[in-house]
């Protein structure tokens, strides 16, 4: 049995004349060539691009051309897995398209991260225990002022105790819902020595979004939503980049969610960024791709609120295996209409794959299939959504 041979590309010596012919041709041809991402100095060998080595490329880069890493990013990164903590940073823009910006930029992000925990997440004990050290430290006493505001009992809307403890109960809803977040997974089982640690950084991530942005608060299903993110920063092969998995997850969940926060708003519910609104969109996509499928939904009263509200709101993490929800992601992060408009072309194509079983199957039945999405072929479904007639 031959062993697999490395892709080489041998080089030939050249006239200057022949070189100038050359690149005279090559510069006609790329002109007209369709991907606006390409560069002239990619190799292309046989007419076959590895995935792996595409990525690799892109991300050799001094300046990162974004185009070209989402051409090769919604491919899937399932051959690049190791590389997808790093594309995923840079997609979401958490990471500038600057190689030489990325070291300042993470510990900045980091350092800010760790301020706000300590100005969100510290006990009011914790933060006078803080400013008497401080006191000491410079050779200074004072005596204790005990004001309204400063003790536990003190329950008032304006008390610093009272909004600590108010906190504690947003803290218990998440960790019940960080419990049943995965439990087949020993990434985020409870019993598993390694989920105890991995349970708390999210807590702190979800604690600290709740209280940063009163008006949305803690919603049920963002513990969902942040479980890809926190598993694949911190499964990431730099293991500095592991110890700060906290810091990054947490800034990468706020810029996830600041494409489509207006889902999680009650407030919003039937205003024309609500969920109602986007659930709406989504049926009218239904309906300009395939418009006997939509009615015959319409008619039986499969209402999209009754399935696709977790779809859209969840990100599909309740649908589909673990591993296939990175790949779905990458699809996701790597379009430049935004997650929100692929993510309703998706949910549009998962409609379609099951077309024949929904035209066949009465109220019971189809709610009963959409709800419990069968598995399919998930390349064929991405490649369905890429498609789709937008409106």
């Amino acid at each position: 049995m031959k062993s697999a041979m490395p892709f080489q590309i041998k080089l030939k010596k050249f006239s200057d004349q022949q070189v100038d012919r050359a690149s005279d041709q090559l510069g006609q041809e790329l002109e007209t060539y369709p991907f606006s991402a390409v560069r002239s100095e990619r190799y292309f060998v046989d007419g076959f691009e590895d995935l792996r080595s595409d990525l690799e490329f892109e991300l050799s880069q001094k300046i990162i051309c974004i185009e070209a890493l989402q051409q090769v990013a919604c491919k899937g990164l399932r051959h690049g897995g190791e590389m997808r903590p790093l594309v995923w940073k840079i997609l979401l823009g958490y990471l500038s398209v600057n190689r030489n910006s990325w070291e300042d930029e993470l510990t900045q992000h980091r350092l800010k991260y760790t301020q706000l925990k300590e100005e969100f997440l510290a006990s009011p004990s914790q933060c006078t225990n803080k400013e008497e050290k401080e006191y000491h430290a410079n050779g200074l006493l004072r005596r204790h002022e005990v004001t309204n505001g400063d003790h536990p009992l003190n329950l008032r809307n304006g008390s610093t105790w009272n909004q600590y403890f108010k906190n504690a109960e947003i803290a218990e809803q998440i960790d019940r819902d960080l419990e049943r977040t995965h439990p087949d997974i020993e990434f985020f089982s409870v019993n598993s020595p390694i989920s105890q640690t991995n349970q708390a950084a999210m807590r702190n991530i979800l604690l600290l979004f709740a209280k940063m942005n009163p008006a949305i608060g803690y919603v049920q299903g963002m513990n969902e939503v942040l479980a890809p993110l926190y598993f694949v920063f911190r499964t990431d092969s730099s293991e500095d980049n592991t110890l700060h998995a906290e810091a990054d997850s947490f800034g990468c969940f706020v810029q996830l969610l600041s494409g489509f926060v207006d889902n999680f708003c009650p407030q919003l519910d039937n205003s024309s960024v609500g969920i109602h609104a986007t659930l709406s969109r989504l049926s009218q996509l239904l309906k300009a791709n395939d418009k006997d499928l939509w009615d015959h939904l319409e008619n039986s009263k499969v209402n999209t609120q009754f399935y696709a509200f977790r779809w859209i709101t969840l990100l599909l993490t309740q649908e589909f295996e673990f591993h296939s929800i990175m790949t779905i992601w990458d699809f996701l992060l790597s379009n430049p209409l935004g997650v929100q408009e692929m993510l309703l072309r998706v949910c549009c194509s998962m409609l379609l794959r099951v077309r024949n079983e929904l035209l066949q199957g009465d109220f019971a039945a189809n709610l009963k299939l959409l709800q419990h999405y069968p598995e399919v072929d998930l390349r064929h479904l991405l490649d369905v959504a890429s498609n789709i007639n937008s409106l």
